[in-house]
């Protein structure tokens, strides 16, 4: 549950969000929950940070959200890049990146995802060799899905050396810089209507330097889970304030719309799913937070049981929220003015992304039940 502090950090960003509101520029948001302090609240303060956890993010996106003007690159850039930098990077790095991370003054965004390779990260081709004459870093791959390269100021790519390219992953992680020779984006087409980009990457010979590497090279998954497991968490915060946001104009039409001399909120085939929607929405609240806690209390293996349980529980509980919230509204639902028709795509990047609720039953089936694997 929410201490005071939370709830008064929850009543600040949902204020900013209503006066933003949907449909707003998020360049101006983003700016201004930077100013406020709220964008680097899982950030250590010693770099300008808030001192808390991904706790005190996930509520940030889930008010701004609730308010309809929830920000993506903030499961990316402080969550992902922020945390890895903050627990693995060097003195360097973190004084380089922390401090504008957490001001909102430079973006970061990350890249994991490869076309051949899909669900199965064991299979990362992009290829990270040295230079043995420099020192440098020569990567060569491809990502795919990658939020926001556009604006992010550089991308922390994860790779893997060229003595690993056989085997289980060992991942290795570097911050390309977005005007790097040989780094190169293409934007691919989307139906989904967001303010953030989706790119295609190509790293053809990217030459780095030898402190581009983030943590050590040998350290395999662990630093690569650092940033996953709040990206999952993260985006359960996306989701559950997509739907809170969506059920509060569902709520809102239910109670003011009339047909027969009384509101249709007061019919039970209105209400009941309203109600089942606002349950299965705190539900999977409840479940994020228990992720965010075990996972800033340091417990990694617990965090990431909870982190996958509340990415699917959140899921599953916007695709439900929007899709009540369309129906309620009948036509008005898929009208520009009521702007909840576009939700019904949005909220299935939630099931899909990044992870899909299939993966997430296999971690269950496989690491909680015991049961063998399929694959």
């Amino acid at each position: 549950m929410d201490t005071a502090d939370h709830k008064s950090l929850r009543e600040a960003v949902s204020a900013l969000g209503k006066r933003h509101g949907r449909g707003s520029d998020t360049t101006q948001l983003w700016s201004e929950a930077g100013k406020l302090g709220y964008l680097g609240v899982n950030l250590p303060e010693a770099y300008g940070g808030g001192g808390g956890g991904i706790t005190e993010l996930s509520l940030v996106l889930e008010e701004l959200g609730a308010a309809g003007c929830p920000l993506l690159m903030l499961v990316v850039s402080p969550a992902i890049c922020g945390t890895v930098i903050a627990r693995f990077g060097t003195d360097a790095q973190k004084q380089t990146w922390l401090p504008a991370l957490a001001d909102g003054s430079r973006l970061m965004a990350f890249g994991i995802t490869e076309p051949d390779a899909g669900s199965n990260s064991h299979r990362i081709t992009t290829t990270a060799r040295r230079d043995q004459d420099t020192g440098d870093w020569i990567l060569t791959g491809r990502k795919v899905f990658i939020s926001g390269v556009d604006i992010a100021d550089a991308t922390l790519i994860v790779g893997r050396t060229e003595d690993a390219r056989t085997g289980r992953l060992k991942p290795c992680l570097f911050i390309v810089p977005r005007d790097t020779p040989g780094f190169g984006r293409r934007l691919i087409d989307m139906e989904l209507n967001a303010a953030e980009k989706q790119f295609e990457l190509t790293l053809d010979d990217v030459r780095l330097p030898a402190d581009a590497l983030v943590g050590d090279e040998d350290a395999g998954l662990l630093q690569l889970f650092a940033g996953l497991n709040p990206e999952r968490i993260m985006t359960a915060a996306f989701a559950i304030g997509m739907g809170r946001y969506a059920l509060a104009r569902a709520v809102e039409y239910a109670r003011d719309r009339q047909v027969w001399k009384t509101p249709i909120g007061a019919h039970q085939a209105i209400a009941h799913p309203l109600a089942q929607a606002h349950i299965e929405l705190e539900l999977a609240r409840l479940m994020m937070q228990k992720a965010a806690h075990l996972y800033d209390a340091g417990d990694d293996t617990g965090a990431g049981e909870a982190a996958n349980m509340a990415k699917y529980a959140a899921g599953e509980a916007c695709v439900k929220a929007v899709d009540q919230a369309v129906h309620t509204l009948g036509g008005n639902g898929l009208t520009r003015e009521y702007g909840l028709a576009q939700l019904i795509t949005a909220a299935r990047v939630a099931r899909i992304a990044p992870v899909s609720r299939e993966m997430i039953l296999n971690y269950v089936s496989h690491q909680t039940l015991g049961l063998p694997k399929s694959y």
